[in-house]
């Protein structure tokens, strides 16, 4: 039966101690002179330094204060001036760069407490040995410090890279959503809008029995569809191919809400404008947005208010533009859908605010305040 094999860690702390064990033994005889046995008292104290370096990494407390007595007795005895000290060298110091702080001060402490006592207790007091072995071991507790202190800020160096690397990575996909969002909010406008005037007029033309008013409702009908295609291309060359030139066609404004008027009446829904204050250029998202709603406000208009009028307000003021949508159909809010929260997310979006109410004669009410800077 195949015996199992120890673990990767302690198969290393084995290997060290051995290489250890093996320099301190040769010092040990080197310095004794002619490589002449030493006292077998000597090896003792090597062989315990070593088997417990051997399970610093099991019972890191236990290893080091063996090592730190183990060495303090070595060099209490009359024995050669070696290389045991390498052993708590090692020791101390891999207990202090790996984080075991608690093993390296307590082995240190252990180690010097039993020298102390013999330096000062036990033989003629020879406090210069004392305080050069203080020295000696102060240097290797610090040196494991200061490796432990650079190992971690590397750690956190990489971690912080990691993390930035994430947050690139979760910015660029909040982008992408937020970009497919707006693409999507965009087709939403276009096509709903331009397909309400389309069914309308359709509609008309099917029921109307004079020739003349169905051939002016198939005129509307050949605009209306060739104005969704011309927005339409805008909208998806973006997509297509974004190093090309932008689009000649004026971009959707409230400069252009004649046209957007005009092509609701011939829809068949009767619409006054009313536009108040002293026009100013807008930012170009608020420019949008504030006509986007009103577009999305007719459309619904179109679709739900039935035989009805509508008005329209813009008012501009210093720091904000206001429109205001309302009809005196028979619609009604009872429910949000997605035309009325696209309108509430392109008010977000700029930093502002749109309410919707039914008014209490009957009909609907849209009201949306955009403000022209940055909230």
């Amino acid at each position: 039966m195949r015996k199992p094999r120890l673990p990767r860690g302690q198969r290393a702390d084995v290997l060290l101690a051995a290489v250890v064990g093996a320099v301190v033994a040769f010092s040990t005889v080197w310095h004794a002179g002619g490589f002449r046995p030493v006292h077998p008292r000597a090896y003792a104290m090597m062989a315990v330094g070593v088997a417990a370096l051997a399970i610093r990494r099991r019972a890191p407390v236990l290893a080091v204060t063996v090592v730190g007595v183990s060495t303090a007795y070595y060099y209490i005895g009359p024995f050669p001036d070696g290389g045991e000290m390498l052993t708590f060298a090692v020791a101390s110091y891999l207990a202090a760069a790996q984080g075991q702080r608690v093993a390296a001060y307590v082995g240190t402490a252990a180690g010097l407490a039993v020298f102390g006592w013999a330096e000062f207790a036990v033989g003629p007091p020879h406090g210069g040995r004392f305080l050069g072995v203080l020295a000696w071991v102060l240097v290797v507790v610090i040196a494991g410090e200061v490796t432990r202190y650079h190992r971690a800020y590397l750690n956190e160096a990489r971690r912080r890279v990691a993390e930035a690397e994430r947050t690139r990575e979760e910015e660029a996909r909040r982008h992408v959503t937020e970009e497919r969002l707006r693409i999507a909010r965009e087709l939403h406008d276009v096509l709903a809008h331009k397909i309400s005037l389309i069914n309308v007029q359709a509609g008309a033309a099917l029921h109307r029995r004079d020739p003349e008013q169905a051939y002016a409702a198939l005129s509307a009908i050949k605009d209306a569809s060739k104005e969704t295609l011309r927005e339409l291309r805008t909208t998806l060359g973006v997509l297509r191919q974004v190093d090309e030139a932008q689009p000649l066609a004026p971009a959707p404004s409230l400069d252009h809400l004649d046209e957007l008027i005009a092509q609701t009446k011939n829809a068949g829904l009767p619409v006054d404008l009313t536009v108040s204050g002293e026009r100013a250029p807008l930012p170009s998202p608020v420019d949008l947005a504030a006509y986007r709603i009103v577009q999305e406000a007719l459309t619904n208009a179109v679709r739900h208010a039935g035989p009805a009028t509508a008005t329209v307000l813009v008012r501009y003021d210093p720091a904000q533009v206001t429109v205001e949508i309302a009809d005196d159909g028979r619609g009604s809010a009872t429910t949000e859908g997605n035309g009325i929260r696209g309108m509430r997310e392109r008010a977000t979006a700029v930093g502002g605010t749109l309410t919707t109410t039914n008014r209490p004669g009957g009909g609907f009410l849209i009201h949306a305040t955009l403000p022209l800077a940055p909230a």
